[in-house]
């Protein structure tokens, strides 16, 4: 099927944020402006087109190379983001307090069209970029750019976001070790991921880890005490274990803060459970930190501003070249259109026999197996 000439472009930013949206951002405005196009942002995902009335100032709002300037070392989103805004199944409270979801897919698409919208450019985790894939069978022009600080989108080598939460994490992890020794301490550092455990596995290694939890490997509480008792403490007096949201102990499962409505489960807790077991087990005194959200903020690194710059742009030229209904991918060095359908409700995982985990091993790091 022929499609129409591209005239005008809109932006959307949904679930999480994660440093480089506002590069995607940039370089999407630039690149089409250059084509001719009108650009446009959707504010807090797909919310300003469905609720305008809420947007004093516009749910829509237009996008010049004079708007996007100064953007890409700032963290966040221009457009502003949200987890609560699925088209397919908005949660709507009814008069009498129930919560029903309900499908306004139909009613975003209308409304797209209204605005004179030819095609989206959807960023996003694997969330919004599942919305994006179902939006696209209903017929609208999609491409999707991949944004998560989890790196577990299927197709991608790395996702923007990933570099600098693995560099905060590494920060933090590197100025915890000198309070852990001075006190002779244990310290259990949380970190997101949800079910991947890449953020856990690059800052816990960079950061000299004694110990890394990741979902992929679930653990023996038992293996971590005598790993810390018989290494870590008696070499330098003190030990720290990178332990990753979702991890989960072996025939156990993953700590739940709370179960949302369509079986999402909000997971956390884990690093205090950990510690408080590893202390009861070790006689070791320690302590939890969970850097949470932090890892979401602040200024992207160089190289997450460079590959969201070059996600944006990848966009743009993929929409020029007739593309619809793909994900762009690097592969380096190139960058790639793979079929939303091909990352559509899949998971990149951490893989177990890869050099990075023989590499952590080989240092000396404990999985909380028995390998």
């Amino acid at each position: 099927m022929s499609l129409s000439p591209i005239r005008k472009i809109a932006i959307s930013t949904g679930g999480g944020d994660a440093p480089g949206l506002n590069a995607v951002i940039k370089a999407v405005v630039t690149t089409a402006e250059l084509k001719g196009w009108e650009c446009v942002g959707i504010r807090d995902g797909y919310n300003g087109l469905l609720f305008p009335e809420r947007y004093p100032k516009g749910g829509v709002v237009p996008l010049n190379t004079a708007t996007v300037r100064a953007i890409t070392p700032l963290g966040g989103t221009i457009l502003g983001s949200t987890n609560k805004g699925n088209p397919l199944k908005y949660r709507v409270t009814q008069a009498d307090g129930t919560v029903v979801e309900t499908d306004m897919s139909d009613q975003l698409i209308a409304s797209i069209a209204a605005q004179g919208i030819d095609a989206v450019v959807a960023v996003g985790g694997d969330g919004s970029l599942s919305i994006a894939y179902e939006l696209y069978q209903k017929g609208l022009r999609i491409i999707g750019v991949p944004k998560t600080i989890d790196n577990d989108l299927e197709r991608t080598v790395v996702t923007f976001g990933f570099d600098t939460a693995v560099a905060f994490a590494t920060e933090c992890i590197d100025r915890l070790h000198s309070t852990a020794q001075s006190h002779g301490r244990l310290l259990v550092i949380e970190v997101m991921g949800r079910y991947a455990g890449w953020i856990a596995l690059y800052a816990g290694i960079a950061a000299s880890a004694d110990v890394i939890l990741i979902p992929e490997i679930p653990y023996d509480l038992a293996h971590i005490a005598t790993h810390l008792q018989q290494g870590a403490f008696p070499d330098k007096g003190y030990g720290i274990v990178v332990v990753a949201e979702g991890a989960k102990p072996k025939d156990g499962t993953v700590s739940v803060v709370e179960n949302r409505m369509g079986n999402v489960e909000r997971l956390g807790g884990i690093g205090e459970k950990v510690a408080l077991q590893l202390e009861q087990l070790t006689n070791i005194e320690s302590r939890a930190v969970v850097l949470g959200h932090l890892l979401r903020g602040g200024s992207p690194t160089p190289h997450d501003r460079i590959i969201s710059l070059r996600f944006g742009a990848a966009a743009v030229r993929a929409l020029a070249k007739g593309e619809n209904g793909v994900m762009i991918a690097i592969d380096p060095p190139e960058m790639l259109c793979v079929p939303l359908a091909d990352i559509h409700h899949r998971m990149k995982l951490v893989n177990v026999n890869s050099d990075t985990v023989y590499t952590a091993r080989e240092l000396g790091i404990c999985f909380g197996d028995d390998i």
